[in-house]
């Protein structure tokens, strides 16, 4: 009997598995902006001056001068490209609905840079609250407060960009050979702690990986913007199950073509929209291609390893390649939105 493969998708976690549930939307308070345009520059320059605690070993304040502090801790080249990513949170970080008691004893500015450390170095809650002077349970609460914030505030972005802006920022390495890639797409698999529930061991095993994994679907236009971003799913579900469940076939125009991997075998989905596939040739029982195959398909790659750099970006963010906990599992979608959405804010792999 031929056993049918469940998929898990981690937007609804399992109340089997004692894992808390991210907050929605509603748990977060969105404060209308008041006040002149003068008033929210003030206060928006003041939180750097503001951060700093004497109990504390780190703080954005002390890693105001050190670019070198900054990249290491955040993956953010200066200080100054830190405080455009608070810009984009700012004012509603103010008046945050937190997931556990209110934090008030340590400023905006690093509560977004503990975050940002907890992203890219996946640095124990107990060397956090350390480093930082306050409690592990601050740590945690000011994490995933951060986290589904942060999620709801740039997933209202639209980073999906239009033909036009696609093939302006198109290399001409592209132009000359690819002129119609509206966008790159390749899947990541994220390692999580083996789950207790047998069923949730099962859909999360990764074949490829031979360990437990969610997996998601990460595309960027040639130009090197990550532009979208798929849920989380099992480790055991395929590349056409998470693209049937994408929504690339809505987005994508009349003419558009998706370059990919031998995996994204999918033309039969979209090819009622005349959308084309770019993919490496099968060799479908033959012993060897044709010789302008294979040149076009080396072509092919050489264009495609570009949306492999862009995931290896993403996982320079250490929480995408380290094992994620129970505890975080159940945000692993919003976490690798978070990391993808902060690569944007990087200089661009592409020249």
């Amino acid at each position: 009997m031929k056993r049918s493969r469940r998929i898990i998708d981690f937007r609804q976690p399992s109340v089997e598995e004692g894992i808390p549930e991210p907050s929605s939307s509603a748990e977060i308070e969105i404060s209308s902006i008041e006040g002149s345009l003068e008033d929210f520059t003030q206060k928006t320059v003041s939180v750097g001056t503001q951060c700093g605690s004497s109990f504390g070993i780190l703080s954005l304040e002390a890693m105001r001068g050190n670019p070198q502090a900054i990249h290491f801790y955040t993956g953010l080249e200066k200080y100054e490209k830190f405080m455009l990513v608070l810009d984009t949170l700012s004012p509603m970080c103010n008046n945050l609905n937190y997931r556990g008691s209110k934090v008030i004893n340590v400023c905006i500015g690093d509560q977004l840079l503990i975050t940002l450390i907890k992203l890219r170095r996946y640095l124990p809650d107990f060397e956090l609250a350390f480093l930082f002077g306050i409690s592990q349970t601050t740590v945690a609460n000011i994490f995933v407060t951060w986290i589904n914030f942060m999620y709801e505030i740039w997933s209202l972005v639209n980073i999906w960009p239009s033909k036009e802006l696609v093939q302006y920022y198109m290399p001409e390495s592209f132009k000359r050979g690819f002129p119609s890639t509206r966008i790159i797409v390749d899947t990541t698999e994220i390692p999580i702690t083996r789950p207790g529930n047998p069923v949730a061991q099962q859909v999360t095993f990764s074949s490829y990986k031979h360990k437990n994994t969610v997996k998601a679907m990460i595309g960027a236009t040639p130009g090197g913007l990550i532009s979208y971003v798929s849920e989380c799913y099992g480790g055991s579900v395929s590349d056409r199950q998470i693209i049937e469940r994408s929504k690339l076939i809505n987005v994508c125009d009349s003419g558009d073509s998706i370059m990919a991997d031998r995996g994204f075998n999918v033309q039969d989905i979209f090819a009622s929209r005349d959308i084309t596939i770019n993919i490496p040739m099968f060799l479908k029982g033959k012993t060897q291609l044709p010789g302008v195959r294979i040149i076009q398909d080396r072509k092919l790659a050489s264009k495609r390893v570009h949306i492999e750099r862009i995931i290896g970006l993403a996982k320079s963010y250490k929480i995408l390649k380290s094992e994620l906990s129970p505890y975080h599992v159940p945000l692993a979608s919003r976490i690798l939105f978070v990391c993808a959405m902060a690569c944007n804010f990087r200089e661009s792999i592409m020249k």
